[in-house]
């Protein structure tokens, strides 16, 4: 099933589907303590890349990840680059060399609102009609 719906993804970005329309799909979360509002694009994509661990406010994050489906390849698409192949083996990479840990991975946009809400500087995205109650939406600029 994962490999149908990255080959149907692929086929919708040679139709001419642009990476904003993939943004438009998701909404980035986060912890209503963390102090920013908005967030670059670059600093979202290092956020879930492990190579930052805080925000240009200085709020400390750490990032949430859905386990798969119509959020998490929006997410990837329009703000990481990577497939879900190549994220997982890219943290792999990270853990082997003992550079980071595996970020907190949940299995649907509801798990991940809750665990946002509940967690000091937790950072996430779900998809663009989930129910956001108890978090902060991040602008992506």
């Amino acid at each position: 099933m994962k490999v149908f719906r990255n080959t149907l993804s692929l086929l919708m970005l040679g139709a001419g589907l642009s990476l904003a329309a993939y943004a438009a799909d998701v909404k980035v979360i986060a912890n209503p303590g963390v102090g920013a509002s908005s967030v670059s694009a670059e600093e979202l994509k290092g956020v879930f890349l492990a190579t930052k661990n805080a925000l240009s406010d200085g709020s400390h994050v750490e990032p949430v990840l859905e386990k798969d489906g119509a959020s998490h390849e929006a997410f990837l698409k329009a703000y990481i680059g990577k497939t879900d192949a190549a994220l997982e083996t890219y943290y792999r990479s990270l853990v082997f060399t003992g550079k980071a840990s595996m970020p907190k991975m949940l299995g649907s946009d509801a798990e991940v609102v809750a665990y946002v809400a509940k967690t000091k500087g937790a950072i996430g995205y779900v998809g663009a009609g989930a129910a956001t109650a108890g978090v902060k939406i991040l602008e992506v600029k």
